[in-house]
């Protein structure tokens, strides 16, 4: 039966995964994440799971590294130099292609940098952040509903795919309270595990390792792993589109910044000019083609992000020259407001800016 209640981001998040079924949480605090620890202290002794603080980033990911070997539907959560921690073990867990869950709520940065919202990790999430070829399947909400039904989505696709998922926010995303329908209309996919160490009787032992020293062996792991990211690239790509059928201007945005972005985009039609939104849902794999296809019809697009201009470099590799492509950034923890972008579209289509919204109306009627 369906719930709502006013929740924070955190905790939604931590409610999703126990709808998901999640049986072990590793985690060590850091902020703006801390409440997602704190709820799944709770939550998973009270629904038949573990849940340990670890004295480290990098005990807690290594733990989530042996549950996951053991089939089990684990995760972990941080922020972002929480998540530069746990690289290394990440690595390992896709070279040993585990499914598991990564939550990181990201805070300004670079090194400690504060605990205000950020998206520099971007780089991080979807580049593969530690050594090697691999990747995360990266989900990114923009919402408190979301964050609660992107995890049984993020455990779905890293049993799917047997490789890390993550759940990349920022500190806005997980710190704002909203209505929450806490509804049980998943369809939870109980994917067998054949492969995993959870006791040999009666079959031969199963092997996880990420050490090949062979590299004919190593190269077939990568060729392997390759093909699940394409496979992917293909049957996963998650966006949503708001107004871009006749749009001049396209905003590409994700997160908080793709909710200011479609205020701006009725701020920018209440003028008369014509912008829309694409937000990537899966900012791996990215929505490459859809963008491409925009670019197509020669709309021009204006990447909005809480950074110096990451994802920006995926927009621009899907477009290949065929449009023009410009970027707009807050970064250190700072938040642009809607009239601050509203101005950066007026801009573009010749227009002065203007001090707010609502001046910017009586400027069009002159």
């Amino acid at each position: 039966m369906a719930t709502k209640k006013l929740t924070k981001g955190n905790a939604a998040l931590c409610y999703g995964a126990i709808a998901a079924g999640c049986k072990a949480f590793f985690g060590y605090p850091i902020t703006p994440q801390n409440e997602v620890p704190e709820y799944m202290s709770e939550l998973m002794p009270a629904n038949g799971g573990v849940f340990i603080q670890a004295e480290s980033e990098v005990s807690a990911i290594n733990m989530v590294y042996g549950a996951a070997c053991a089939g089990k539907r684990a995760m972990t959560s941080s922020s972002s130099p929480g998540v530069s921690l746990k690289q290394e073990g990440i690595s390992y867990i896709a070279a040993c292609e585990l499914p598991c869950v990564i939550v990181n709520v990201q805070r300004g940065g670079p090194g400690l940098g504060n605990t205000l919202p950020g998206q520099a990790d971007y780089f991080q999430a979807t580049k593969g952040g530690g050594h090697g070829d691999y990747k995360l399947l990266v989900l990114a909400p923009w919402s408190v509903q979301e964050c609660y039904e992107f995890m049984p989505l993020a455990f779905d696709l890293a049993d799917k795919y047997r490789n890390p998922a993550m759940i990349l926010m920022d500190a806005i995303i997980g710190q704002m309270l909203e209505p929450l329908d806490m509804h049980d209309n998943f369809d939870i996919v109980e994917y067998p595990k054949p492969w995993a160490t959870n006791g040999a009787r009666g079959r031969a032992h199963n092997i996880i390792n990420s050490l090949w020293i062979d590299p004919e062996v190593l190269e077939g792991l990568n060729q392997r792993i390759q093909a699940k990211y394409a496979a992917a690239q293909m049957h996963e790509v998650r966006f949503k589109e708001y107004q871009t059928e006749d749009a001049e201007l396209v905003m590409v945005a994700y997160g908080c910044p793709a909710r200011i972005c479609r205020s701006v985009v009725d701020m920018a039609r209440d003028e008369g000019m014509k912008v829309g939104l694409l937000r990537p849902i899966t900012l791996f794999p990215f929505p490459t083609l859809q963008i491409a296809d925009l670019a197509k019809d020669g709309k021009r697009f204006l990447v909005v992000e809480m950074n110096c201009g990451q994802m920006v470099e995926d927009v621009r590799l899907a477009v290949n020259g065929a449009s023009e492509v410009e970027f707009y950034g807050r970064s250190g923890g700072a938040v642009p407001t809607p009239t601050e972008i509203l101005n950066e579209v007026r801009a573009r289509f010749g227009k002065p800016p203007v001090v707010s919204h609502y001046s910017s109306r009586k400027e069009t009627a002159n």
